[in-house]
């Protein structure tokens, strides 16, 4: 592909590394901030920087935060004893958004999956094993993508838990096997949360 400039080679280099932006795209993009008012490309770049600066994981769930415990964990009038297990922070943003919900969350940072090579020891497991421990009759709450990945996730999560007194509950199956939590309606997802049910390794 020929460019106009280095410049703009580079810019489209850059952007083209989002996920689901392709080089078209990127083009796009590019001329887009070309022609657009430089003081509203100055607040994007320094959107950007902020967002790498001043963010980082919540030290007790790993959802995003700029402080070192997120506004989540850190309210009094959450149930500190109901965890909801989720694969990353667009889940959180999900569940909140529906209202149905009044516990903590304990974010994965992604799910087993063998064929992508991520094991049980590359996500956030053992984290959750040692908030469970410090907690007095506890609730799991599986919000995991109901495909392969998120099945196996759980399946596994529920025998490293033994003969715990955990109860473990799961989301009704109200969402679409194979599909995403982000992208399920709120109305869908408070009702799936609000009607969970317990959480069987049985088939």
């Amino acid at each position: 592909m020929i460019f106009p400039s280095k410049t703009i080679e580079e810019a489209v280099n850059e952007l083209s590394r989002f996920p689901g932006i392709g080089k078209k795209t990127a083009i796009r993009m590019a001329i887009h901030l070309l022609k657009g008012d430089e003081k509203n490309v100055e607040k994007l770049a320094e959107a950007i920087i902020n967002l790498k600066k001043n963010t980082h994981f919540c030290t007790i769930c790993g959802n995003i935060t700029e402080k070192d415990v997120c506004s989540i964990c850190a309210s009094v009038n959450r149930k500190k004893e109901i965890i909801c297990v989720v694969k990353d922070f667009q889940d959180i943003m999900a569940i909140e958004n529906t209202g149905q919900y009044n516990g903590v969350y304990h974010v994965l940072n992604g799910l087993i999956s063998p064929i992508e090579g991520i094991g049980p020891d590359d996500i956030r497991i053992d984290a959750l094993m040692n908030r469970i421990r410090s907690i007095k009759s506890p609730e799991l709450i599986f919000a995991l993508s109901a495909n392969m990945e998120g099945d196996t996730t759980a399946f596994y999560i529920s025998r490293k838990l033994g003969d715990t007194d955990v109860r473990i509950t799961a989301l009704s199956r109200g969402i679409a096997v194979g599909g995403e939590l982000e992208f399920a309606d709120e109305i869908t997802l408070g009702r799936s949360i609000q009607n969970r049910t317990p959480y069987s390794i049985k088939p």
